[in-house]
């Protein structure tokens, strides 16, 4: 195996011979009061090449030179002390072999060596902080449980551990092996397509090979465990590092992505399976956190739907920036409790008022604006799920229409900063209710800032699926080849747009910081997915070959459901905003007579559950809306 000499090492041994040549000189004014006679400056000009080999070999022994300063740790401090120790008692022998200290101060080298741990010990250390940029802070009472650990813990407990990445992200994951009182595993070696890493040290672990070399390396390591630490790897690279591991025959785990760690505190509880969604390879989302926090910094902000996969998200990041309060307003009584939970948990300075309510209650909401003065609303809550809402068309009316109406007119009563609404792509020349009922807010938002007098900015975001919302086809995928299939696609050409959950809140936060009013913000979403794809790739990472271990079925296009989505329309033109990732629409606009005139109607008629009249008047608001009444859907009614 060839080794790569860093060439920082040279500077590194410089640096370390100019801190030995000063600790041992003052050593010796500290001894003569720093009045230092002839003959005592001649002795240290005859010793200090000797200390200086000396200590150069011992330091090289105790593998000084094979760590990184900036990660640094109380192992390579260890190290420090050892070899400065060893180097004293050395020179020690020496000098009492060669001349039994004639003319040479003994208390020199008591002192020569406190400094000498002092010097090396604060340089590293200060490298290491300036790296992590002084977000870390070393307690007192971490060194003594760290110390009393290395002389208790030897070589290493439980399961050995191969860590793919020896970045930033492995030496935490690393550090917090060896720290954890409660894990029962403990680190062999790192590997790392750096080759200038190769024989290198972090925390006295040494990186062992290239990635490739996986499966060499754990059968000679006997390691049946293995930990991906690379959360900004592409969907490319994590497939090969998958399928390395799948031929290694080990067990692996990942480190979510950096959307999903945020702050980037990565511990041994963030380590998961990989699933397919770390397969997708987005991008780490890059936010100005200053534009986000002055707008949401201090302030009330009020959420929909905080219950549901993106109101969740949202709450999760929102309390980041400190507001000072935050409403969750949600129906469903389960998810809001548990998201009130967590965030009273994780999030002790900021206030956390749950509301069990509905955006159809127009009252309700008026009482709980009166309550809590909202400056920031996040409208996420809608329903979403295409066939239900093909079957019962009125729901998408009173909840997805009405209650967005209920809630932009009192946002605007209460004259709100903002109003940021979550919309999909589906509202895009929409196939179906759900599609079109979204459309039909997207207007009302839209159109209301327009309303003389308003001083509330509407803004909003469409964007496409989120891997992990409820509802997704990748539970229900993983659900039935865990039973062995058949896996259910609905057409062989079918294709989606995804993105990660907190991908997507992250991206909806910068927008509403963005926006100023009146905009559609879209999510840059990468390329398509296709859906058969998908499922063939769950079928192989689930160890079975498709279409012979897990048979895939078509079943056919559901009604309202259309082989692509798109997140424009040709009369809209797309503008690049400041963010690589959020474009804004210049669209036009719907006429409002047309609608305010329809509205009503419309309302009137969910009340009386009438499909065709429903959707008739849908097309009549909305003239992109394909029609397509079915049998099938009169039927379920």
């Amino acid at each position: 195996m060839k080794v790569s000499v860093s060439r920082n090492l040279f500077i590194i041994v410089i640096i370390d011979i100019v801190l030995l040549t000063c600790s041992f000189y003052l050593a010796h004014l500290i001894r003569f009061d720093f009045n230092l006679p002839g003959w005592a400056g001649e002795r240290f000009v005859e010793m200090l090449p000797y200390v200086l080999g000396v200590k150069l070999f011992c330091f090289y022994y105790f593998d000084l030179y094979k760590g990184m300063w900036r990660y640094t740790s109380l192992n390579d401090l260890m190290n420090i002390v050892k070899a400065s120790i060893a180097a004293t008692l050395i020179l020690v022998v020496l000098i009492l072999y060669k001349d039994r200290f004639e003319l040479t101060s003994r208390s020199v080298f008591i002192i020569d060596w406190g400094l000498t741990v002092m010097s090396l010990v604060s340089l590293r250390i200060f490298t290491r902080l300036c790296f992590e940029q002084f977000t870390e802070h070393i307690r007192i009472q971490d060194l003594f449980d760290a110390v009393v650990k290395i002389f208790r813990k030897g070589k290493g407990n439980g399961r050995g551990v191969l860590i793919i990445g020896a970045g930033d992200c492995g030496e935490k994951i690393c550090r917090e092996f060896r720290e954890n009182p409660s894990v029962q595993s403990h680190v062999v070696g790192f590997l790392d397509d750096d080759t200038s890493k190769i024989g290198r040290k972090i925390h006295g672990i040494s990186v062992l090979n290239v990635i490739d070399e996986l499966e060499h390396i754990a059968k000679s390591t006997e390691v049946n465990n293995v930990i991906i630490a690379i959360p900004s790897a592409n969907a490319e690279r994590m497939r090969h590092i998958v399928d390395l591991c799948k031929k290694a025959d080990v067990n692996f785990k990942t480190v979510p992505n950096m959307g999903e760690l945020i702050d980037g505190k990565i511990n041994i509880s963030a380590i998961r399976n990989v699933e397919y969604r770390d397969l997708l390879g987005r991008d780490p989302v890059d936010l100005d956190k200053r534009q986000i926090g002055n707008y949401l910094g201090n302030k009330h902000v009020l959420v929909t739907g905080a219950g549901g996969s993106i109101g969740t998200g949202l709450c999760r990041q929102i309390c980041r920036y400190s507001p000072e309060k935050i409403i969750l307003f949600e129906r469903a009584e389960s998810p809001l409790y548990e998201i009130d939970l967590e965030l009273k948990k994780s999030f002790p300075g900021v206030e956390i008022i749950p509301v069990l309510g509905d955006i159809q209650n127009k009252q309700e909401l008026y009482k709980i604006f009166e309550q809590t003065r909202p400056d920031i609303v996040f409208h996420a809550a809608a329903y979403k799920h295409v066939p239900m809402l093909e079957k019962f068309p009125w729901k998408a009316v009173e909840n997805n229409i009405a209650g967005t109406e209920n809630l932009v007119e009192i946002t605007n009563s209460f004259n709100c900063e903002k109003f940021v609404f979550v919309s999909t792509d589906k509202a895009v020349n929409p196939t179906n209710v759900m599609g079109t009922s979204k459309r039909i807010a997207e207007v009302l938002v839209q159109n209301m800032n327009n309303t003389q007098g308003s001083k509330t900015s509407f803004i909003t975001v469409r964007f496409g699926n989120v891997i992990g919302s409820v509802g997704s086809v990748i539970p229900l995928f993983k659900k039935q080849i865990k039973e062995g299939g058949p896996v259910t696609i609905t057409h062989p050409e079918i294709i989606r747009y995804f993105m990660l959950i907190p991908e997507a809140c992250q991206l909806v936060l910068q927008a509403g910081a963005m926006g100023t009013g009146g905009e559609i913000f879209i999510l840059e979403m990468g390329q398509p997915v296709k859906i058969d794809s998908m499922a063939r790739d769950l079928i192989r990472f689930s160890g079975f070959e498709p279409d012979v271990d897990i048979k895939i079925e078509y079943t056919g296009l559901r009604p309202g459901e259309k082989l692509y989505e798109e997140l424009m329309t040709a009369q809209e033109n797309v503008i690049p905003t400041g963010h690589h990732k959020i474009m804004v629409l210049n669209g036009r606009r719907t006429d409002m007579i047309r609608l305010n005139g329809k509205l009503e109607i419309l309302k009137k008629e969910s009340k009386n559950r009438n499909h065709d009249t429903i959707r008739t008047l849908l097309k009549d608001i909305i003239p992109e809306y394909e029609l397509n009444p079915s049998k099938d859907i009169k039927a379920a009614s």
